[in-house]
């Protein structure tokens, strides 16, 4: 994985990043961190990143790792941290919040 400037991850991810991950074609495509959050019993925080389409007519696609850019091994626990984070995001759009 890379960072928006081309150069190997090194640190914490931070909101608006971009990583560029590398598909099974050997293409990349741009991920953009749209959140963080925060495990309140153990304390690990984990990033959301989105991909928009370039046509409108694809869905955005997301992905869930570390705070260092790593996928996360466990399924379950990515989707459950992105179900958290989908809702906190609709929530914060009808409440008139900004950016998620």
């Amino acid at each position: 994985m890379t960072s928006n400037n081309g150069e190997a991850k090194s640190g914490p991810l931070e909101l608006s990043e971009v990583l560029y991950i590398e598909t099974k074609d050997g293409g990349e495509l741009p991920f953009e961190v749209v959140g963080i959050l925060e495990d309140p019993d153990d304390g690990s925080s984990y990033a959301v990143l989105m991909h928009e389409p370039k046509d409108e007519e694809g869905e955005s696609e997301f992905i869930v790792t570390d705070l260092e850019g790593n996928l996360l091994d466990d399924d379950d626990l990515a989707q459950e941290i992105l179900d958290e984070f989908l809702v906190f995001a609709e929530e914060a759009g009808d409440e008139g919040g900004g950016e998620t």
